[in-house]
């Protein structure tokens, strides 16, 4: 027997969980199907060693992000900020430096190459950001060509050219020559500009949620009780149902579920694997088909304590050579061990996929003994999840556009299909990638089918 509700929403991540905590407190009938046995989509908590949690998807959430912030307050969860004091490692070309601040020591001709190239790229973004990415000045020639292209033109050393390329790995967990140049103008603008993308203190980066970051989706999920289903992923779409208005959702299982308006909230390319009845339309389909996901293995590494912070260090380091090419501080809030995170991003992430898994742990340990000393060659606990594998992410951080997708089918990234809506991060106007992101995605799918519900 089909069971009939006002909104059907596909995917339990911070996305759908939002449209459906909106939905249900004005009154409407929600239901969340889930593919996987849990919540949170790429939010995902570990165990370290005594059974503090530690994050293995996503986990940060800065001062400018506020629907994150305002979500976490409603939730009644608190925030702790990552460990940034002390001095950080640069490791840039063959120098290799300890530094404070935002940028490591460089060769003065480098810092310039830099600073100049930083200035364009994020007054190209606000220009960006301002509007509809593809309505944006200059948005055909940004788009024409990879971010890579743009930065060829742009650096004018072959120092700020490494710095921009670790940066676009540790950002987007892809290469510059992946992606269009005005899908990376427009990340950088959605997050107000580089600096608030790559810093610590004040960035993206600056907090950590007290219990890990998969609690924001737990407390969520608390609210709507038996309204999500897990184990339930969704196969078909038939949005002419015989007999009724409105949408039949199937799952793999056979459920079925009618409803008057449906909401995919999983990444692009998950929701270009659903079959949809009738199809989409023509830029609806091209598009997803242009929106790959990132690729990393993130790592989280425990010790006894964290013997950097007795050294001066601040536990996060940086290398343009390294596959292990970023490193943080992740020591617990209870302190109950010391923690150091890092990641393999896009093409390390591919090489590293592709190795045995004591080879892939080997060279990262090699990396923190090359950071941080021979105390980081015995640790507690070594913990990776290769989002990559993952059947129903297929990637992290989020979804990207190849050159020529945002001008030709950019207007269909949040347009509605009928009663489908479009929510997930990737869809978001600030912080798109992020938490942030997701949650304004979905209060904006959210305010779009209250009114069109009878």
């Amino acid at each position: 027997m089909e069971k009939s509700v006002d909104v059907v929403i596909v995917g339990a991540g911070v996305a759908g969980l939002v449209a459906a905590r909106d939905l249900l407190r004005n009154g409407a009938d929600v239901l969340v199907l889930e593919a996987r046995d849990r919540v949170g989509g790429r939010l995902l908590n570990g165990e370290l060693p005594g059974g503090s949690p530690i994050e293995v998807g996503g986990q940060w959430v800065g001062p400018t992000q506020h629907h994150a912030m305002k979500l976490i307050g409603e939730l009644g969860l608190s925030t702790y900020p990552t460990y940034a004091a002390g001095e950080h490692i640069g490791e840039f070309g063959t120098a290799r430096s300890r530094y404070t601040g935002r940028i490591p020591k460089l060769n003065p001709l480098v810092l310039a190459d830099i600073g100049q190239a930083q200035y364009r790229l994020d007054r190209i973004a606000r220009q960006v950001a301002a509007t509809d990415p593809w309505r944006a000045p200059r948005a055909g020639q940004l788009d024409r060509q990879t971010f890579d292209t743009w930065l060829r033109r742009t650096a004018r050393t072959t120092g700020g050219r490494d710095f921009f390329r670790l940066v676009t790995e540790a950002v987007f967990s892809i290469e510059p020559e992946d992606m269009s140049a005005l899908w990376a103008a427009f990340y950088v603008g959605a997050a107000g500009g580089l600096d608030p993308l790559i810093n610590v203190v004040g960035g993206a980066q600056q907090d950590r949620v007290v219990g890990g970051t998969q609690r924001i989706a737990l407390e969520l999920a608390k609210e709507l009780g038996d309204r999500i289903v897990l184990e339930a992923p969704v196969t078909d779409v038939d949005r002419q149902p015989a007999a009724a208005s409105g949408v039949r959702v199937t799952t793999r299982g056979g459920l079925t579920f009618r409803a008057q308006r449906a909401v995919v909230a999983v990444p692009p390319p998950l929701a270009a694997r659903i079959r949809y009845t009738p199809g989409l339309p023509g830029d609806r389909d091209q598009l997803v088909q242009r929106m790959p996901m990132g690729r990393v293995i993130k790592v989280n590494v425990a010790y006894e304590e964290p013997f950097w912070r007795h050294a001066g260090l601040s536990g996060q380091a940086n290398s343009t050579h390294r596959p292990f090419g970023t490193v943080l501080d992740n020591t617990p809030h209870d302190g109950s061990c010391g923690v150091l995170v890092g990641f393999l991003e896009g093409r390390h992430a591919d090489t590293g996929s592709r190795m045995a898994p004591d080879e892939r742990r080997a060279q990262v340990i090699h990396d923190l003994v090359g950071y941080f000393g021979p105390q980081a060659r015995t640790p507690l606990a070594y913990i990776e999840r290769d989002w990559a594998q993952e059947e129903y992410s297929r990637g992290c951080y989020g979804a990207f556009t190849v050159p020529g997708t945002l001008t030709r089918f950019g207007p269909a990234l949040r347009r509605p299909v009928g009663p489908l809506h479009w929510a997930g991060t990737e869809t978001a106007t600030r912080w798109a990638g992020y938490i942030d992101g997701a949650a304004e995605s979905g209060h904006r799918v959210a305010a779009e089918i209250l009114p069109e519900l009878s």
